[in-house]
């Protein structure tokens, strides 16, 4: 049986930009995307929901296999939960920084992390990202998901991107293994955590590692 054929509009958002601007444009986002470092020093400064939303409105507009946009972002704000993933997340890491092999943690050294979390409580949101591995159709039944990791990485280098343009700093949190998430945030297992984005302004003794990013010609190829 073959699929009905999906309606189409033309596309009307598209705007051509003279060469001269492309080229202004593309510099200009390189330079301040070369701005932005992720920041472990936060500030408990409030940060008005609406910026957040904005940039998760971005977020939402990233491409997914066949449209099906498997992802669910959790924004906490409530002291209390961030407490439970900052116990939870300590937890995960202690055990990572006592089991860890040697050379993991002697790549982790330069950057000065360990165990500790803070951040987790100081910040004024953290941003719960999760993968859909499936959608439920109205009758209850399963309708898979295709590219779920690839589709949910997108969206949150967009979040990412908007939240530094927006003023912000961030924080990618992975503590492994990431289950208390479902748990603390009461999110279903079909939903698989992928990280914890810490967001909020840099606290003003922040200082970040010296770091060199690599130049375009070791990691881009052109044929």
């Amino acid at each position: 049986m073959s699929h009905a054929q999906a309606p189409f509009d033309p596309l009307s958002t598209w705007q051509e930009l003279s060469p001269g601007e492309m080229l202004k444009r593309s510099q200009q986002f390189a330079a301040e995307m070369q701005r932005r470092r992720t920041v472990r020093q936060f500030s408990d400064r409030p940060v008005a929901r609406e910026v957040v939303d904005a940039c998760l409105q971005a977020a939402g507009t990233a491409p997914s296999g066949a449209n099906q946009q498997p992802w669910h972002f959790v924004v906490v704000s409530d002291p209390e939960i961030k407490r439970q993933i900052r116990v939870a997340a300590e937890e995960e890491e202690r055990r990572f920084y006592s089991t860890a092999p040697a050379e993991w943690l002697a790549a982790l050294a330069p950057l000065g992390t360990d165990d500790k979390k803070p951040h987790l409580e100081i910040a004024p949101y953290l941003v719960a990202i999760f993968a859909q591995k499936h959608g439920t159709a109205a009758d209850g039944s399963r309708i898979p998901h295709y590219y779920v990791m690839e589709s949910v990485g997108i969206a949150t280098g967009i979040l990412i991107t908007g939240l530094h343009h927006a003023g912000l700093v961030t924080l990618t949190h992975t503590p492994n293994p990431k289950g208390f998430l479902n748990r603390v945030l009461g999110r279903p297992v079909v939903e698989r955590p992928v990280m914890l984005l810490v967001v909020g302004y840099p606290a003003a003794d922040a200082r970040v590692p010296r770091i060199q990013r690599k130049p375009l010609p070791s990691f881009v190829t052109y044929r």
